[in-house]
């Protein structure tokens, strides 16, 4: 089951009040999108500790009902 960009963004921002998100669905499939994500809770970690704290907030769902996502991450100004 495809899991909409909508319920992507929510589980984003759920977890990192402060982000901005964007969501584009890359197939037209609900199983491939890309995200931008910025967030003040990035500053001082690596790209890897901001890519981990993205994939946590979606709660397992990478790799089942998301089938991929390319990320992008930066911290707020």
């Amino acid at each position: 089951m495809a899991m909409d960009a909508g319920d992507i963004e929510r589980m984003i921002k759920a977890a990192l009040p402060d982000a901005k998100v964007v969501i584009r669905d890359l197939a037209g499939d609900g199983d491939h999108y890309a995200a931008e994500v910025v967030s003040a809770s990035f500053k001082g970690k690596s790209r890897v500790q901001q890519h981990q704290m993205v994939y946590e907030a979606l709660k397992g769902n990478m790799g089942g009902a998301l089938h991929a996502l390319a990320l992008q991450t930066s911290v707020a100004e």
